[in-house]
């Protein structure tokens, strides 16, 4: 992946994030708020990370386990079979959490040793933010139904993530075409 596409994907998604709330869409709002319970929103994310992971997974090499690959990929599979039976609440969460962590693999590695782009570091750091963010997340995911609340109890707290977002999307949009 180039550099260009690896920071135009963020911000393309924070436009998409930020937009919607900075207009106030209602219908936008009533998904955001059903986000983290939704069972076909589960189904979609964690379904998503889980088949990036095990694809991940049956692509080890030697090195990285790859002898053991038959048992890890079985492991793994059960496991996220048994999660869908088991613990799913905030599933949904769970699985952004995972596509967060899978993805920023491939952004990071499109910025590695680029440093005649010191304006990478823009892309850089949302995606190690990202990355903390989904870590915390993913062990604690009823965190985000209590940002959300905390977020929609007053219309102009989710005007200014929706402005903070898309503002930062439209620079790294801007910043994706100066490779």
């Amino acid at each position: 992946m180039s550099l260009t596409v690896a920071t135009l994907i963020p911000g393309l998604l924070l436009l998409a994030l930020g937009v919607p709330l900075l207009a106030g869409h209602s219908g936008y709002t009533v998904l955001l708020k059903a986000f983290p319970r939704s069972t076909a929103a589960a189904y979609v994310f964690f379904g998503g990370g889980a088949a990036w992971f095990l694809y991940a997974i049956w692509n080890l090499s030697p090195a990285d386990f790859g002898d053991y690959r038959k048992l890890l990929f079985g492991a793994f599979a059960l496991i996220v079979v048994l999660s869908f039976k088991c613990v799913p609440d905030f599933l949904a969460v769970r699985g952004l959490c995972v596509l967060a962590l899978m993805g920023a693999m491939p952004l990071l590695d499109a910025a590695y040793m680029e440093y005649d782009h010191p304006q990478r570091l823009f892309m850089v750091t949302l995606v190690y933010l990202v990355i903390s963010a989904a870590i915390w997340l993913g062990a604690q995911p009823w965190r985000l139904r209590d940002f959300l609340d905390w977020m929609f109890a007053r219309p102009g707290r989710a005007r200014g993530v929706g402005a903070a977002l898309a503002a930062y999307g439209l620079l790294l949009a801007g910043v994706a075409f100066t490779y």
